[in-house]
């Protein structure tokens, strides 16, 4: 029998219960939203009528509308961004969840600020309506990028039903040559391989 990886201990230690055929409802212990999905799953939330299941656990930031530019605020370059970014704050603060908005000094990109304010932590589960949010498991965390009705989901019960991913192992041998870096080894695998890794 091989050794369980980091992955197994994570998954056994979050599953609520086994439904069987490989799926499983999974404990949610960090969910994060931004202005673009999360304003859509607050509201779908509301309109419901359902509260969020713990809003010591969700936290929202301005992220990817915000213009770049100094002196920015609610006014964007982007088409219809400032409504995005006005009902994100409403739904916010009217579900009571930590809001890093536009003009705060810890606002900044989702997958950033988690693990510098502490917000992801090795052991977690992390989900996101961004797809860059697996790159939290760098951190030892199980993170994954999920959609707006998903969000809801999590938002509602603190959980997500889902199947168990598969777990692959990669060896590269060699000396990489100057300039190659984990990213060209990563993007050289997919484009071997496919993103699916079989």
């Amino acid at each position: 029998m091989s050794a369980r990886t980091l992955f197994d201990k994570l998954w056994d230690a979050h599953v609520v219960h086994d439904l069987g055929g490989g799926v499983a409802l999974i404990a949610i212990d960090r969910i994060f939203l931004h202005e673009r999905t999360g304003s859509v799953a607050l509201k779908s939330l509301r309109a419901s009528g359902r509260a969020l299941f713990d809003p010591s656990r969700v936290f929202c930031t301005m992220d990817h509308i915000v213009d770049t530019l100094p002196g920015r605020g609610d006014s964007t370059l982007m088409p219809g961004g400032s409504q995005f970014i006005l009902e994100t704050r409403e739904a916010a603060r009217e579900a009571g969840i930590r809001l890093f908005d536009v003009q705060d000094p810890l606002q900044g990109i989702v997958h950033v600020i988690s693990p510098e304010l502490g917000i992801v932590l090795p052991g977690a589960t992390v989900v996101c309506p961004d797809s860059h949010t697996c790159t939290q498991g760098a951190l030892g965390a199980f993170a994954w990028g999920i959609g707006s009705t998903e969000a809801e989901h999590a938002l509602a019960t603190g959980t997500l039903r889902m199947a168990r991913p598969r777990t692959l192992r990669v060896n590269f041998e060699g000396v990489l040559p100057p300039g190659v870096t984990a990213k060209d080894m990563a993007l050289a695998l997919i484009s071997a391989h496919g993103s699916v890794g079989w």
